[in-house]
């Protein structure tokens, strides 16, 4: 049985709005192994993005645990959760993210600088990432010179050019066209089946979560019991 990259247990995370206290995590268990493509989807405000910034350490919990690639993240001081996210996570965001004045293959490259790789050997591992997600002809190609569909493939290479150990996807379909988003999630199927690569995405659109390997749904903060 495959290990579980991802462990929340008993997970609640409130927000305060000035002396109020806004709770948008419940009591949260899930258990995610490696391999696995996740999908989490609920209605807007439920918890899901919440979820993906706890994995990412971006966030905090309130209470209970939140384990990631086998570290428990509440022990992690901000510059160990700095060095945690370089070497484990890969983020990909709903716009993107890239930067205008860089090209395609510099901004795959931006998460490689924080690395001890040389000069040679991060410009072999970008052109790796831009041939996976097909755009090995875009390279010196600036964002605005490329289609939605074509800067999402690229923020994808950006996140997988370090080999991470989990991907996570933050509505990565929510603003493109219908071919456009049809091509990245035969792209994310392709890196969870063909890299093994373990992805928690969140979405609105039952389509996109299809592509997953198991559904899992919030309801204001709380893990619906019937999830797949």
């Amino acid at each position: 049985m495959t290990e579980a990259v991802v462990r929340l247990v008993g997970v609640a995370k409130t927000y305060w709005r000035d002396k109020t206290p806004v709770p948008v995590l419940e009591g949260i268990s899930l258990s995610i192994e490696g391999g696995e493509f996740v999908a989490l989807m609920g209605p807007s405000g439920s918890g899901k993005s919440t979820i993906l910034n706890l994995l990412a350490g971006i966030d905090r919990a309130s209470a209970g645990t939140v384990e990631v690639a086998g570290q428990n993240l509440a022990a992690m001081g901000e510059s160990q959760l700095a060095a945690f996210r370089s070497r484990h996570i890969g983020f990909i965001f709903q716009l993107y993210n890239l930067i205008p004045v860089l090209t395609a293959f510099e901004n795959v490259e931006l998460p490689l600088l924080l690395t001890s790789l040389s000069k040679a050997e991060r410009k072999k591992h970008v052109l790796s990432a831009l041939d996976v997600v097909g755009l090995s002809d875009r390279l010196d190609h600036y964002p605005r010179q490329l289609s939605g569909g074509q800067e999402q493939r690229v923020a994808i290479a950006r996140a997988i050019v370090t080999d991470p150990t989990i991907l996570l996807a933050d509505e990565p379909t929510g603003d493109l066209d219908k071919k456009s988003e049809e091509e990245v999630l035969i792209l994310l199927k392709r890196l969870n089946v063909e890299f093994k690569k373990t992805i928690v995405m969140v979405t609105h659109d039952p389509k996109a979560a299809a592509t997953a390997g198991r559904t899992v749904l919030l309801d204001k903060g709380v893990l619906n019991a019937k999830a797949s």
